[in-house]
């Protein structure tokens, strides 16, 4: 039986990193990657078959869990019918349909695929209808690996302690402007040096690739008002909340309308696929109606539509997976907030309806900068004890902790336990 030392070894020869994705690569936690052979549930298994309870979901898109069946059926239906067209399918007018009826304020959608690929069509999208050039991100939000949003990026970046990239042009990166997640005063700074040139304001509603921060009360309400004042776009970047914080995301949870909005992997069940979508009157500026050019030839893709498809009309039918899965994600934040209080280990846990985050550090984390204060020695310790423990978490303490409808209050309580046992270890 193939181990995975062994397969990381003969993926470093062909694969820049043995991974083909930077965070994948266990360097955060001075570790080497698990080679994942198959999931089910709330569980993944590696290529050796040792079982854990998963709380990465691919990143965000398994919220109802690994091979969750209904998906599974209308996969294997549609590749039945063939792999790939090119040409249009009734189930991506379906699932944008269903889009349009579960969002606020959504008329239209074009399909991508990826958050990257959604959020590079995006701006592109703000810049053309506005007619101004310049775009306001924050410090620590990640929005996919696109030139000009790799300015002081969360996620993969922020693991590895690079503000920017090399191969990213200076005056491209000129006309990124970035404020402070949660202080609007830093916003409107950038608005009056910049008057009547900012395009867009792009956000993550909730940080969650800088670990998980929650927005301040009214500051995505104060976000919209002042982007209304000065003509300007507001996109949000649902890759993350997107169909987990609610069926509406996050402008039907915390009540505030984006112009466009960008999804990512959970639209397609987790399978490659992306979009974006806003008011009719800016969608309508996209090609081949307007002038805003953007293709793709797997846009749409068959099977892709019919995974995301089925995993969309089950949220929008059950309610009791919201309600599952951020009552367990708020028995597993209470229960190590009391486990870090009875061993007086550091560490603050910031949740945001099924997203988690256990910071170690001393004072609760409401920014980036706050966020870097973070001991990552410690998070690599807690790591790689929970590892052994059969808990698979995100190599990085940058990142969120997803909890799926398939999470069962004995996956809570066995996690709690590891953590006890791990809290216990490091209290030593």
């Amino acid at each position: 039986m193939v181990n995975s030392q062994e397969l990381f070894e003969r993926a470093k020869k062909v694969i820049p990193g043995g991974v083909n994705s930077p965070v994948r690569a266990f360097k955060a936690v001075n570790s080497n990657p698990l080679f994942i052979s198959r999931a089910k549930g709330s569980k993944i298994y590696d290529v050796e078959e040792t079982e854990y309870i998963d709380y990465v979901g691919s990143w965000g898109p398994m919220i109802l869990g690994h091979n969750n069946e209904a998906i599974l059926k209308s996969v294997e239906k549609a590749i039945c019918n063939g792999l790939s067209f090119g040409a249009p399918v009734e189930a991506e007018v379906q699932i944008a349909e269903l889009i349009t009826e579960m969002v606020p304020g959504i008329e239209m959608v074009r399909m991508v695929n990826s958050g990257t690929e959604a959020v590079m069509s995006a701006i592109r999208l703000a810049r053309g209808f506005t007619k101004r050039d310049k775009i306001i991100k924050f410090e620590g939000c990640y929005h996919g690996h696109s030139d000009s949003m790799l300015v002081k990026a969360g996620s993969g970046v922020l693991t590895a302690g690079v503000p920017d990239s090399m191969g990213v042009p200076k005056n491209v990166a000129a006309d990124t402007l970035t404020a402070i997640y949660n202080d609007i005063a830093s916003v409107e700074k950038l608005f009056a040096e910049n008057k009547n040139e900012i395009s867009a304001v792009i956000i993550e509603p909730v940080a969650a690739n800088m670990g998980v921060i929650a927005p301040k009360e009214d500051f995505l309400r104060e976000l919209s008002a002042l982007c209304k004042r000065n003509g300007t776009l507001l996109i949000f970047d649902e890759v993350i909340t997107g169909f987990r914080l609610a069926k509406g995301g996050a402008q039907e949870y915390f009540g505030v309308s984006a112009d466009i909005v960008t999804y990512g992997k959970i639209i397609g069940g987790g399978m490659p696929v992306g979009a974006y979508a806003g008011r009719r009157e800016i969608m309508e500026c996209v090609a081949p109606v307007g002038g805003v050019y953007q293709a793709g030839t797997l846009s749409g893709n068959p099977v892709a539509m019919a995974a995301g498809l089925a995993q969309l009309e089950i949220l929008r039918s059950n309610e009791q997976v919201y309600k599952h899965i951020n009552a367990m994600a708020k028995i597993l934040g209470d229960g190590i907030e009391l486990l870090a209080q009875k061993y007086n280990v550091p560490a603050n846990i910031n949740r945001v309806g099924s997203l988690l985050c256990v910071f170690f550090a001393e004072s609760v984390v409401t920014n980036y900068a706050e966020a870097k204060k973070s001991d990552t020695v410690a998070y690599a310790k807690y790591f790689k004890s929970m590892l052994k423990k059969g808990i698979y978490l995100a190599p990085s303490q940058f990142e969120a902790m997803f909890v799926s409808s398939a999470h069962s209050e004995d996956d809570i309580k066995n996690t709690l336990n590891a953590i006890e046992g791990t809290f216990m270890e490091m209290s030593k």
